[in-house]
């Protein structure tokens, strides 16, 4: 499937999980000899076309791996947001000459990036802030036998399982049946519920004008700052930052090393260095 195709199959509407669900599954699998050719364009050539087959190919492994988690309370989708963040990682990362294929090598990828967004979001108040914390966290659920608190010999064999103490156990018991209060209600909820939340007490200041005209001058500032920025590179580095990152149709390294007659690692060295002058200009 081509590059063009691959994204007419993903435009799917926004907000729609089942028809992302399908989209993903649409589109073809590699064979190892396709997936390693892909690798090594995108490690020798930082080839995004690459990258992007690679990742797009791989997206139907995250919705299956997120399904695990579904009894957190938590959104699908940005469960299968936060594993396609893994799954770029993994591909950034990924040698194809270790001999393993890309799923093996991003599942782990995958599963630390969900692990640390239902950290982060599963409770106001921190669950779980140690090694054994964790390790509690994201087994305790399935080692409980039945709903409901746990008898004290339940409490010691789940803590022989998992080699921790039975005070862990009791502590990370306590933190999982302990709900947070919703500052939002949400719309779902009547009138009067969703006005007696926290969140109704509050003055709504979207569209307060000195809010809105601040926020207007600080997006124009931080423009012309950028632009200023750009101004200051001498032409070449500011040919390849805009042909990297600024132009609707990016150029790869390889095209721009073909285009001055260098190698790709010449390029990547002079973008390289214009970053690091445009970040030092914008922190003055």
């Amino acid at each position: 499937m081509s590059n063009s195709t691959t994204q007419l199959t993903l435009s799917v509407p926004v907000g729609s999980l089942e028809a992302y669900r399908q989209a993903v599954f649409s589109v073809p699998m590699l064979s190892a000899e396709e997936e390693r050719a892909l690798a090594e364009r995108y490690r020798r050539d930082e080839d995004l076309d690459a990258a992007w087959r690679l990742v797009t190919s791989h997206l139907r492994f995250v919705v299956r791996i997120a399904r695990g988690y579904e009894g957190y309370g938590l959104s699908q989708a940005d469960l299968v947001q936060e594993g396609n963040i893994g799954l770029m990682k993994a591909v950034k990362r990924f040698d194809p000459d270790v001999g393993v294929r890309l799923v093996s090598f991003a599942v782990h990828w995958i599963r630390a990036e969900i692990h640390e967004f239902i950290l982060r979001n599963w409770r106001i108040v921190k669950v779980a802030t140690t090694k054994a914390q964790r390790k509690l966290f994201f087994n305790l659920r399935g080692a409980k036998k039945r709903l409901g608190w746990m008898t004290r010999s339940e409490v010691d064999a789940v803590a022989g399982d998992l080699g921790v103490s039975s005070e862990a156990v009791l502590e990370m018991e306590q933190r999982l049946n302990a709900y947070d209060a919703a500052f939002d209600q949400g719309v779902e909820l009547d009138g009067e519920a969703e006005r007696l939340a926290p969140a109704g007490y509050l003055q709504d200041m979207r569209f307060e004008p000195a809010s809105q005209v601040e926020a207007a001058q600080w997006e124009a500032h931080s423009e012309a700052r950028l632009a200023e920025a750009i101004e200051a590179l001498d032409d070449r580095s500011r040919h390849i930052v805009t042909a990297r990152w600024l132009s609707d149709e990016k150029s790869t390294l390889q095209d721009l090393a073909d285009e001055y007659g260098v190698s790709a690692e010449r390029i990547r060295q002079l973008e390289k260095n214009a970053m690091r002058k445009l970040k030092r200009a914008l922190e003055a």
